[in-house]
């Protein structure tokens, strides 16, 4: 056991009633962070949790210093409007939580995408506010060749994110501005849902526009953005704890990934495995130089999220933008996800513990 730290820590992860009552600091899939939390001097215990027995996990939240939670918005039909009020009032406690449910509302949505657009790491995107909003700009956007990806407000697993493109090349344009007229409600598109198992389609748009609908329930919108054409080239991950990036995931084959030339639509491959690495992989030093000194407090300005207030664990990945004037690599951001950072790198591990251990004292 090393000295410094001392405090009591719950690592909340959902679960059933069966689970809480044979939960161990070894028996998931948080283990590593258990035993560095231990090796530091905490006393760390599972907090199993289920709507169905809200109450007993509030009694033993309010008995600890700090709570680290992984809870995805959606699970198994289920969303987080039982447990982040619950989550509130364990925070207003004076208790420590990560990641606090108003954070996960200003970074762990889609909307982020839009709000930082102009920090360096956005680029073409466009928020649909309504239905009726999405209805009357997606086809403009789709006339002019552009081939688009929409995101719904707040998901996972790729639900809710899809790509879409005229099914065929617009005609030239018949005005003096040579602007191709919106297509219209019959014309095909061709369209790929980025949820595992998917396919490319060819239907029409007005079948398209009625998948969106339910996206826009209660708060929900959509964001827009260009597809960015060096997709095949793979998907870096930055994990960091803070403002620090503490390891990399790089995905080659993800979702949305195009079928190689000359084959079906239908037979683009599904995604692969992420590959891990440290912090300091050369490879990504320049994406990771750039994010901690520039892009992270950019974010926090435009938000306003103080340093000790980001997540303990959070993630942003990246896809590789067009090369600069000097022909170096540019990142365009295409997603956060704060709610249920996991697998992660090993390396991730001791900044976690090194994190929590710094709020628990403070």
């Amino acid at each position: 056991m090393r000295d410094g730290c001392h405090g009591k820590v719950a690592i909340l992860y959902p679960g059933n009633y069966e689970a809480r009552q044979t939960a161990t600091p070894g028996n998931n899939r948080f283990s590593l962070i258990f035993r560095e939390l231990t090796d530091l001097g905490m006393d760390v215990e599972p907090a199993v949790y289920h709507d169905d027995f809200r109450e007993e996990v509030r009694q033993q939240l309010m008995q600890v210093d700090s709570v680290l939670v992984w809870m995805n918005p959606v699970q198994d039909g289920r969303d987080r409007s039982i447990l982040d009020p619950l989550l509130r009032e364990v925070a207003d406690a004076g208790i420590f939580v990560s990641t606090h449910p108003d954070i996960i509302l200003k970074m762990g949505t889609k909307e982020v995408l839009y709000r930082t657009r102009d920090i360096g790491w956005g680029s073409d995107t466009h928020l649909y506010g309504s239905m009726e909003q999405l209805r009357a700009e997606l086809p403009a956007r789709l006339a002019a060749g552009e081939t688009r990806v929409l995101k719904q407000y707040r998901g996972k697993g790729g639900i809710g994110v899809w790509k879409v493109e005229l099914a065929e090349n617009p005609a030239e344009g018949h005005d003096s501005n040579n602007v191709n007229p919106p297509p219209q409600l019959d014309t095909l598109v061709r369209v790929r849902h980025a949820k595992k198992g998917s396919i490319e389609e060819k239907i029409s748009l007005s079948e398209f526009l009625a998948r969106c609908e339910q996206y826009f329930s209660g708060y929900g919108r959509m964001i827009d953005q260009a597809y960015q054409p060096r997709l095949p080239e793979g998907m870096i991950r930055c994990y960091l704890v803070h403002d620090q990036v503490a390891g990399f995931g790089h995905q080659a084959v993800n979702a949305l990934y195009p079928a190689p030339p000359g084959t079906p639509p239908d037979e683009a491959p599904q995604p692969g495995p992420r590959l891990y690495h440290p912090p300091d992989m050369e490879e990504f030093l320049p994406l990771k130089n750039t994010l901690e000194q520039e892009w992270v407090p950019a974010l926090q300005r435009v938000l306003e999220i103080a340093t000790k207030s980001l997540p303990v664990l959070w993630d942003a990945d990246f896809l590789l933008g067009p090369k600069n004037s000097s022909g170096e690599d540019t990142y365009v951001l295409c997603e956060i996800n704060v709610s249920s950072v996991a697998p992660f790198p090993d390396s991730v591990v001791p900044f976690v513990a090194g994190a929590v251990c710094a709020r628990t004292i403070s």
